[in-house]
């Protein structure tokens, strides 16, 4: 059987944790094959990024025009997009429908606090997304409110709803004292408030990165977007336990995207 190859365009992280890295190991433990179109390369570990330096938006589609001119991509995911010039371009490549069951991960701050992109250069994708994935920061920074609470959570998702993407999750954390990690899900007239319990770690560099890649391995594989954000979740959730007493450098390290730890 040939598996369903799935692209990540987004940032090289040094320390594979996050960026591309993360996503072609996500790809690769839910059975797709994975290819990728780096936007910009930094150099970070689990401490934090030290330098980022953006690529020319002509290299970006350059990546892109030889990837989607050999294989059947299913379905497509953005990370960091560094620049307005390369968010334009893989914007006119979503507009001119080249870029299949989109999902934006709007990456604009990393763990460290270093900025990696801008409110702009994300607006310009949003449109075009199948599923957008904010956390809690990048909602707000996108729409210009607070979001600390689970009912902020909800209205920053129907309001990013409300300028394009066809479903919107912004994913919570830390946001429930009771120990819960709680996501809200809004598009097709439904609002979900997806549950699972919080895993005490300090080994959660890409978390976000991740859980864009899984939803897009299962939008790939044929999922509605419910139950594949259902089934990222709870992939994450395994990959948060299982790096939960890992040895991987001395700041925020990777998940366990394989199970080795099971």
């Amino acid at each position: 059987m040939t598996p369903r190859t799935v692209l990540t365009i987004a940032g090289s992280d040094s320390g594979g944790g996050a960026g591309i890295q993360a996503d072609l190991k996500v790809f690769a433990a839910l059975g797709a094959y994975g290819t990728s179109v780096i936007t910009a390369v930094t150099a970070q570990n689990t401490r934090g990024v030290d330098a980022v330096l953006p690529l020319p938006p002509r290299t970006v589609t350059d990546q892109l025009d030889s990837v989607l001119g050999d294989f059947t991509v299913r379905a497509v995911k953005t990370g960091m997009l560094g620049t307005p010039a390369v968010a334009e371009a893989v914007a006119d490549a979503a507009k001119a429908g080249r870029l299949p069951y989109l999902v934006v991960d709007p990456v604009l701050v990393a763990t460290s606090g270093h900025r990696l992109g801008v409110v702009e250069a994300v607006e310009r994708l949003l449109p075009y997304a199948m599923v957008a994935t904010p956390n809690r920061a990048e909602a707000a920074a996108l729409t210009g409110r607070p979001v600390t609470t689970v009912e902020e959570m909800v209205a920053a998702a129907e309001a990013l709803a409300a300028g394009g993407p066809a479903h919107v999750v912004v994913t919570g954390g830390d946001v429930d004292a009771a120990g819960e990690s709680i996501d809200v899900l809004v598009g097709g007239g439904a609002t979900t408030l997806l549950r699972a319990p919080r895993v005490p770690t300090r080994h959660h560099h890409g978390t976000g990165c991740s859980f864009s890649a899984a939803i897009t391995v299962r939008l790939a594989l044929g999922d509605p977007v419910p139950v594949a954000v259902a089934a990222a979740k709870e992939y994450v959730t395994r990959a948060l336990t299982g790096a939960r007493d890992w040895e991987l450098g001395a700041g925020h390290g990777p998940l366990d995207h394989f199970g080795w730890s099971r």
